[in-house]
């Protein structure tokens, strides 16, 4: 999928108008690979691997602590997700049932059970006992014999290693190790078996589930978090206020105060009172050049997009070449788009000759925008390209939102509250972007490790689903 050209954001390092690319949703990230099979490279000496690498006999003699017939999976656990799961069928339990399940990192000896090297886990089933580290064994649950299915798991979530036992989730123990893991099985009797299973076939255990329930979880603890009675209210009119929606700015506060039975809160007469003070910024800096800004936003949305460069350089003729070009490039890039889509080609080609031609090689950015704008000339309907996305009504409110920044980086009282070059930006786009860094922390500090947090799919009722 080709890149594809999305809102302009601004530069924390000056309040000018940059260009950002955004790969389609199918190109952003990288598919983990799953471990399939059981890894016969660095196998024991003292197994057998079936053919189908999924099932493994114990040949030696089992009689003292470093004749363990060990083997890792041949990948890592992936990370980038909430859970990973595998489990293991003890089809023979041999002399003692010294059957093991778990995870060990990619230094772990095979001659040696999980659980009993550093940064190894291992869920024993001829004590029951949960071993993770050198000298750190506990009890844990019963052990398990022929015919149990045991299962374990890596909750990146709760940052938990666990287990079940067939079909059962057992209790979870902190992850410790921030390093990858691989899942790995142990046996140390002579004739035990076991096939193990990575996905290859139906769980016994239900791992989505787990997952809703999780997140379910998740869900509850955030919606009782105590809100003021009126957070929500102003964040909303904030925004609204922020991006020039004055139609349903006067909506969003008649509905309010009716629903509050006085009129209270934002009736239409206060807030067209607000609408009609001085633009400057004094009374209320969210409402700085509210009506110009609702009047370009509809203009752009209809089309008219001459109207608004006309409007622009005649209210706003005191801002520098250098901040307007960039805004002005993408205004033209837009009357480029709309001759395409009432078919006024010629029309369109003359104007990438006159007004496009000379912002070309001037920055990387443009030219992507650039690239795509004239590749609709290659169309015959243009409508069904792989350039359509420039025609549909997100992109003209891509320009707008642009348009809306451009002329709120023009109100003085904002340079002098803000010292710090950054552009004003609503309460809810504040919070948006401290509720994404401090997920990206928290995965951080798990070391990469977990799901990776995308605003975007939770706000579009993605395939995430949830928090």
């Amino acid at each position: 999928m080709a890149e594809r050209f999305c809102p302009f954001v601004r530069s924390e390092k000056s309040s000018s108008v940059m260009f950002r690319a955004k790969l389609d949703d199918d190109g952003e990230e990288e598919v983990e690979e799953e471990p399939t099979h059981l890894n016969t490279s660095t196998c024991s000496l003292y197994l057998v691997v079936s053919t189908d690498k999924l099932t493994a006999k114990y040949t030696g003699d089992g009689r003292h602590g470093n004749d363990v017939g060990a083997i890792q999976a041949n990948r890592p656990a992936p990370c980038r997700r909430w859970l990973y799961y595998f489990e293991m069928t003890v089809r023979d339990r041999g002399q003692k049932g010294c059957t093991v399940i778990g995870f060990t990192d990619e230094h772990f000896k095979n001659s040696r059970q999980p659980g009993w090297e550093a940064n190894s886990y291992g869920y024993h089933g001829d004590d029951g006992k949960l071993y993770r580290g050198p000298g750190l064994a506990e009890t844990y649950a019963p052990g398990f014999t022929v015919g149990d299915t045991v299962g374990a798991g890596i909750n990146y979530a709760s940052q938990e290693i666990f287990f079940t036992k067939n079909g059962k989730v057992l209790s979870g123990v902190y992850k410790e190790v921030k390093t990858p893991l691989y899942p790995t099985i142990g046996l140390h009797s002579p004739n035990e078996k076991v096939e193990v299973n990575f996905g290859q076939r139906k769980f016994m255990f239900d791992v989505e589930s787990m997952i809703l329930d999780e997140r379910g979880r998740r869900q509850r603890a955030v919606e009782s978090l105590p809100l003021p009675p009126t957070a929500s209210h102003s964040i909303v009119r904030a925004f609204l206020i922020h991006y020039g929606y004055h139609d349903t700015l006067i909506a969003f506060d008649a509905a309010c105060g009716a629903a509050s039975g006085d009129g209270s809160v934002g009736s239409i007469a206060s807030v067209e009172f607000l609408l009609h003070q001085d633009t400057n910024g004094t009374a209320d800096d969210g409402m700085y050049a509210l009506d110009k800004r609702k009047l370009l936003r509809r203009l752009i949305r209809e089309g008219n997009v001459d109207s608004v460069i006309t409007n622009l350089q005649e209210w706003y003729p005191q801002v520098k070449e250098e901040h307007y070009s960039t805004i002005l490039f993408l205004l033209r890039c837009q009357k480029f788009i709309e001759l395409i889509r009432i078919g006024q080609v010629s029309d369109a080609v003359n104007l990438a000759r006159s007004q496009l031609a000379s912002f070309f090689g001037k920055c990387q950015d443009q030219d992507l925008l650039l690239h795509d704008c004239l590749a609709l000339l290659a169309y015959e309907r243009p409508q069904d390209s792989p350039m359509a996305y420039l025609l549909q009504f997100a992109q003209r409110e891509m320009v707008a939102d642009a348009v809306n920044a451009f002329i709120l980086d023009t109100n003085p009282s904002m340079e002098i509250a803000d010292k710090s070059g950054k552009p004003p930006q609503s309460a809810l786009e504040k919070l948006l972007r401290q509720l994404t860094a401090c997920h990206v922390e928290k995965r951080f500090l798990n070391g990469c490790q977990g799901e990776v947090f995308r605003l975007h799919r939770i706000l579009q009722g993605g395939k995430d689903g949830g928090w």
